[in-house]
Parts: structure tokens; C-alpha cells; sequence
């Protein structure tokens, strides 16, 4: 895709134009952009009970599907070897959609504003 990345796109628009613009492009490459996110959701640390969600478009004909999910774990306690990190939910969410032909979902979590995956 020319200078816009998918996730730039995607962040501004969820239109069945995007969709489109998506479709007809080849494959995605990860721009200096999203490295740096990605890197920087690696060192982000989410209190217990944050809010994570994200949304990814399929085009489909003539049309957009669209998927979004939500998540949030709280912990109390807990010992480390018993912990589910945010990021393993994430990964097994998008292992799931990526199962049925979804394309990979970005979670953001709240109150800190930043990328998990």
C-alpha cells in the first residue's frame, strides 16, 4: 500500500471505502510506525482489571465485515505461575479469528493508550 499503513487507515475510517482500498492492496508491510508501537506495547504495563479492545475489517464482495472484541483481566493475589498476561489473550483471540479468515486484530488497552499486540 503507498504511504498509508493498514493501521493508520483502519484508525481513521471503517468504512466499506476502506475496506475496498484494503482489499485491492497487496500484502501489508509493517512500517517504522508500527515496530515502534509494537515494541512499545512490550513495555507498557496494564494495571489489573484494564479494558482492551479492538475491531478489523473483512472485505467480503460488495461489502465490509466487521469484528470487535473486548477484554479485561483482574487479578488478586495471584502467583506468577498462574497469571494469564493480557498479551496471551490477545494472541489466543487472534488465533481464533484468524481461523475463520479475519485479519490480525490490534488491541489498545485503557486507561493507558497504547497497542497491546
Amino acid at each position: 500500500m503507498s504511504e498509508l499503513s493498514r493501521r493508520s487507515l483502519l484508525g481513521y475510517s471503517g468504512t466499506a471505502a476502506a475496506g475496498a482500498v484494503l482489499a485491492s492492496s497487496g500484502p501489508a508491510q509493517a512500517t517504522a510506525t508500527e515496530a515502534t508501537e509494537t515494541a512499545d506495547a512490550a513495555t507498557v504495563t496494564f494495571p489489573s482489571g484494564t479494558e482492551f479492545s479492538g475491531t478489523a475489517l473483512l472485505p467480503v464482495d460488495d461489502y465490509v465485515g466487521q469484528i470487535s472484541l473486548s477484554f479485561s483481566i483482574g487479578f488478586s493475589e495471584t502467583p506468577a505461575a498462574n497469571t494469564v498476561t493480557p498479551l496471551e489473550i490477545a494472541n489466543a483471540l487472534n488465533e481464533l479469528t484468524a481461523s475463520r479468515g479475519w485479519p490480525a486484530i490490534t488491541f489498545y488497552g485503557t486507561p493507558a493508550p497504547a497497542p497491546l499486540t
